[in-house]
């Protein structure tokens, strides 16, 4: 390890640090690797986001976006703020974020938490860079349609082969209703699965018997907690952690299952909405367990699919249709890698796409990077 604590073959090929204290503005980007391209990654607005993290992010992104086949490199960049300041403070803090990084052209901006497709609208009008965003300047609007929370139906779909349920019928859980998880559940349920838990930042809604979808989404967007949302009964955000349920789908915050809750789990498959929602050894013992878990940067990757579509000028349905297509081929992929190697999903897909790293680095004159 070198002196961030972190380097490999693979990368960071730089971390930049943005500080300016008259705006309050705090940040960091990290370019992870460009070997097949510009990275493309998103920027993350959260108050307590450490370097450390931020990497860990980036290189999600470049095995994301190598998995994904994508001519694009991994980065991620992250703005130490609240995201739910004021408006017009947030507005300011990105077109300032954005100008400080304007002359690093090897990274893409997209959203991520706690910014969405305006702010990436104003990203491009300070600097021209940016994917995700509104149709009104050309974009795909990839969390309003639910590009990701598209790709995770997708990818479990792919896996349901290896597994002893059917779709129609099966229990669902998921953790953070949000701009990926509300969607991979509306997709769900028009294929009949059944959504018996849901939470939030600020609590959780059970009902064995199912809740109702639509109605759920449409409370979510009203501006209320799931908690509230009077089709089931509310909990502790933490209780969606133990529900008895087919498919658990993480799409919060990173590490949210760890080796003091992993034992709860009560699933048959994980797909991660989100990006490393359960830790190393957590997501071992997991599959010591016998559940299947879908990596993060296989499972999620619906929404770089479509910026990078998006970047080329594609329309909707080409990008929908290229998430479709390529995540199902990737899981049908690294199931069979796991198989044949008798390794964990996890270390088939990293191999899977670090060989696929490798392969692009090895076609530039600078051999590292």
């Amino acid at each position: 390890m070198g002196m961030l604590g972190f380097e490999d073959d693979l990368g960071p090929k730089r971390v930049i640090h943005v500080h300016e204290p008259g705006l309050g503005l705090s940040g960091v980007l990290v370019v992870d690797n460009v070997a097949a391209g510009p990275s493309i990654g998103g920027l993350r607005m959260a108050e307590d986001v450490t370097v450390n993290e931020c990497f860990r992010l980036a290189r999600a992104m470049t095995l994301k976006n190598a998995a994904a086949g994508l001519p694009h490199g991994g980065g991620k960049s992250v703005l130490r703020a609240n995201p739910k300041m004021l408006r017009e403070d947030k507005e300011s803090l990105i077109r300032a974020f954005a100008c400080a990084l304007r002359d690093v052209e090897d990274y893409i901006f997209g959203p991520d938490m706690g910014t969405d497709e305006v702010c990436m609208a104003w990203v491009k009008d300070e600097i021209g860079r940016s994917v995700g965003l509104p149709r009104e300047v050309g974009g795909i609007p990839l969390d309003e349609l639910g590009a990701t929370g598209f790709g995770v139906v997708h990818a479990i779909e792919a896996a349901l082969p290896e597994m002893k349920f059917e779709l129609s019928g099966a229990r669902v859980a998921v953790q953070g209703f949000g701009a990926v998880g509300l969607h991979a559940a509306r997709f769900l349920a028009e294929k009949g699965a059944v959504l018996v838990a849901a939470s939030d930042s600020r609590g959780a809604v059970l009902n064995d018997r199912g809740l109702d979808v639509a109605a759920l989404i449409a409370a979510k967007r009203g501006g209320a907690p799931v908690a509230e949302f009077d089709g089931g009964t509310p909990v502790a955000k933490e209780a969606v952690i133990g529900v008895e349920c087919e498919i658990w789908i993480p799409s919060a915050r990173p590490d949210v299952i760890d080796m003091n809750n992993v034992e709860q789990m009560n699933t048959k498959l994980v797909a991660q909405g989100a990006n490393i929602p359960i830790t190393q050894k957590a997501e071992q013992r997991l599959h010591e367990k016998g559940v299947l878990i879908l990596p993060d940067f296989i499972a999620n990757a619906g929404g770089v699919i479509c910026a990078a579509m998006e970047y080329r000028g594609a329309g909707e349905k080409a990008a929908f249709d290229a998430i479709a297509q390529k995540i199902r081929r990737n899981v049908e992929e690294l199931l069979t890698r796991a198989k044949n190697g008798g390794v964990t999903p996890r270390r088939a897909a990293v191999d899977m796409a670090q060989d696929r790293v490798r392969a692009a680095m090895k076609t530039r004159r600078w051999s590292i990077y």
